[in-house]
């Protein structure tokens, strides 16, 4: 015989009501905006930037960027906008990490640097190790215009080889939701590109000692760095000092010098968290 409690049926569980989901809801916007108003801060006081001087480079009202640096107050991403650009700071990086924004930007690695840095061996390195495709921009330069970078240059001077390189990293952004990406020296010098690669990759500036730099180039056996300049090594450090402030934008560091390639790429993995 059946018992009584057999019979029962069980009541659905209660749903949440609107109230509930509204207040979840609020907390997590809360939460989202004062850690965007956390990192904010931590931008500007990194740069050594007052609340005013930074309120006027970005034209908002000091009022504005106090509410937005307490958590408090809507926000306009025009306005926003505006914030990143005066810390020379792409958009999505003053975006908390959990955000999903800036999660986004991780699935590409973009490596940043002058030749010699190791962009093309640990690139591929890394690439083989997170099974996503490994893109050398140049190489997709040389297939776009049919030619090699050197007659690109002769032909075309380097505005056509920069329109070249542009639209070849807008092509490998809509093809590649994930990839790694090594991207020429050059790259930082273009505002625009540079700010493109900035915005959709999570990007690794190698570097090294302008003297490995050179060596790693020559033990490939290239010699037109050396080729009828006694100068080289003075241009060299020139450029890497010129370029210094612009590679720092990136989201990471890792200094490959005196490390062995093992070493460099336990260092890489370590900055990427993977």
């Amino acid at each position: 015989m059946a018992t009584a409690s057999s019979n029962t049926k069980q009541l659905p569980a209660a749903r949440p009501t609107f109230a509930s989901q509204t207040s979840v809801l609020a907390t997590a916007e809360n939460q989202f905006l004062a850690a965007l108003g956390r990192r904010v801060r931590g931008l500007r006081e990194n740069q050594e930037l007052t609340r005013k001087v930074l309120a006027q480079e970005a034209n908002v009202s000091e009022r504005y960027l106090g509410q937005l640096e307490s958590g408090e107050g809507n926000i306009s991403v025009i306005l926003l906008r505006r914030i990143a650009v005066a810390l020379h700071v792409p958009l999505t990086s003053l975006f908390p990490a959990d955000s999903g924004v800036a999660d986004a930007r991780r699935q590409r690695i973009a490596l940043i640097g002058l030749r010699g840095a190791g962009k093309t061996t640990l690139g591929s390195m890394l690439a083989t190790h997170l099974s996503v495709p490994f893109i050398e921009l140049d190489r997709e330069v040389e297939r776009d215009a049919g030619l090699p970078i050197s007659e690109i240059f002769t032909l075309y001077g380097q505005a056509g080889y920069r329109r070249t390189e542009r639209r070849c990293l807008e092509r490998t952004l809509t093809a590649h939701e994930q990839a790694v990406i090594a991207v020429g020296g050059g790259v930082v010098s273009e505002g625009d590109t540079f700010q493109l690669l900035l915005a959709h990759c999570y990007t690794v500036w190698l570097k090294a000692a302008p003297e490995e730099h050179m060596a790693r180039v020559i033990a490939q056996g290239d010699l037109r760095p050396m080729a009828g300049n006694r100068e080289a090594m003075t241009d060299l450090k020139r450029i890497l000092t010129s370029r210094e402030p612009l590679y720092g934008k990136a989201d990471a560091v890792v200094d490959t010098s005196a490390r062995t390639v093992p070493e460099s790429f336990a260092a890489l993995r370590h900055v990427i968290g993977r």
